[in-house]
């Protein structure tokens, strides 16, 4: 690693230009979390209970009586284990006017490094899932003339599969927002007068759909590499509209740990940080008609 550069004086914090959020914050939040029961450490059991119909009914004998619902279980098994750890010299801290910091370091780490891996693995791993339940992403080419009509599409077939309407969320690249903002399709009435002059052209909803601000189009693709950190894998598509709706979609973490030492001679006078966590994405067993991709077709 290279060396820190001490001949720059920096203020008390960093100034990383555009640092990376959470843009699935809403998923990551996602009701679900806390809602189904730990069976162990990286285990999660969801259960699902199926009945039979209703039947005529006769007003001069008792029918037979039976059981007529099923209860399954199915284990959701956590398998993503992430760890990060870094020293860092007490000289280094003071050296470089506290740019340095413990507080800096982990500041940047996580808008650069930790947040966009968990954006990277959620969008990958809710795809990969999706498909291997044998469900096929849209592959039209958007355009303005054409992208709510791909809309309008997944919100047909989530109202037959009797997905709520209310609280889907449709995540897009800015790309495909700005193909949304000039669709053709969209009428606007805009007010141009003293009082407003600000014409706002922003579209954050379709709908009953709610639209986030726009994912960047490296966090929104198919497969990636996350040996260390994260990078996109050479097969990887590209995610263009994600229409979901949360409570299909569970985001667990069964353990989190973060710790710094002191400097001591185990670490030979250094700080030490390292922090752990269990996590993994799921959709919920039957829900995946909850979801629905339009992606680039491959070349």
């Amino acid at each position: 690693m290279a060396a820190l550069n001490y001949a720059e004086q920096y203020q008390q914090y960093l100034e990383q230009e555009f640092p990376y959020v959470l843009y699935f914050g809403a998923l990551f939040a996602a009701p679900n979390n806390g809602r189904y029961k730990w069976v162990d450490s990286q285990t999660i059991k969801v259960p699902t209970i199926t009945t039979t119909g209703r039947v005529d009914g006769d007003r001069d004998t008792i029918g037979t009586r039976k059981r007529n619902y099923n209860n399954a279980w199915t284990p959701l098994i956590l398998s993503n284990h992430r760890t990060w750890q870094t020293l860092v010299h007490p000289q280094d801290i003071d050296q470089t006017n506290q740019a340095a910091s413990i507080a800096n370091i982990t500041r940047v780490y996580n808008e650069e490094q930790k947040f966009p891996e968990m954006n990277a693995y959620l969008i990958s791993k809710l795809f990969a899932d999706w498909t291997a339940e044998g469900f096929t992403a849209d592959t039209t080419a958007l355009t303005e003339d054409n992208v709510l009509t791909v809309f309008d599409a997944f919100m047909t077939q989530m109202d037959e599969k009797r997905v709520p309407r209310a609280g889907r969320i449709l995540y897009v690249t800015p790309d495909t927002r700005t193909k949304l903002q000039n669709a053709k399709q969209i009428y606007r009435t805009l007010d141009i007068s003293k009082a407003n002059a600000a014409i706002k052209r922003a579209v954050t909803a379709l709908d009953e759909v709610q639209i986030p601000e726009s994912v960047p189009s490296d966090l929104m693709k198919t497969v990636y590499d996350f040996t260390e950190g994260w990078s996109v894998d050479a097969s990887a598509q590209q995610v263009n509209m994600l229409l979901v709706h949360p409570q299909a979609v569970i985001t667990p973490v069964s353990y989190e740990f973060a710790q710094l030492d002191p400097p001591s001679a185990g670490s030979q006078g250094k700080w030490d940080y390292f922090e752990e966590s269990f996590e993994d994405v799921f959709i919920l067993p039957h829900k995946h008609n909850a979801l629905a991709f339009n992606v680039t077709a491959k070349a």
